[in-house]
């Protein structure tokens, strides 16, 4: 299976026409997105493109190929929109043999991990910034953001595909 995995689009028209323009050219089988869809939030500055209305129906146009967790942002006006699941705490994959717990980041962190078993991969967003590293027993990885990346990374997406995330940015 192929997963491109995406967090805190933020209601970027601009950067999520990118990443499913993205997600169209990489073939994937399904795009997990991390939460924080479509508020900026109160500590962010608006993204490029802030257009909330307008990535609602370009992500419901894709709905039955998008896996999703809440982020810190999402509020159950955000369902009544979006014509996909979005208000879960996390999702638990098991794909080739890998266990992966999906989550937005706010909950469940490196300060706050889920029960996890040594091998498992703690997925998620929230921070902006891209990671993949050994925490411990398990693996911690980090697609970034894709409308507002913080710390010197890109606006940028993650592909999980025989076993091995590879990191991409929208803006190259």
């Amino acid at each position: 299976m192929k997963l491109m995995i995406a967090s805190d689009i933020h209601g970027s028209a601009y950067y999520c026409k990118e990443l499913l323009e993205a997600y169209k050219a990489a073939k994937a089988d399904k795009l997990l997105l991390l939460g924080d869809l479509l508020y900026h939030g109160p500590r962010n500055d608006l993204p490029k493109d802030y257009n909330p209305k307008q990535v609602i129906a370009m992500l419901n146009d894709m709905k039955d190929e998008i896996l999703c967790v809440r982020g810190n942002c999402e509020a159950e006006v955000d369902q009544m929109v979006l014509e996909f699941p979005c208000m879960a705490d996390y999702i638990m994959l098991y794909v080739d043999g890998i266990t992966i717990f999906a989550t937005h980041g706010h909950l469940y962190n490196e300060n706050n991990l889920p029960p996890l078993k040594k091998g498992d991969i703690l997925l998620h967003g929230h921070t902006h910034v891209t990671a993949n590293r050994k925490v411990g027993d398990i693996t911690y990885v980090n697609p970034g953001s894709v409308s507002i990346p913080k710390e010197g990374t890109v606006h940028g997406y993650m592909i999980f595909e025989d076993g091995k995330f590879t990191q991409y940015s929208l803006t190259e």
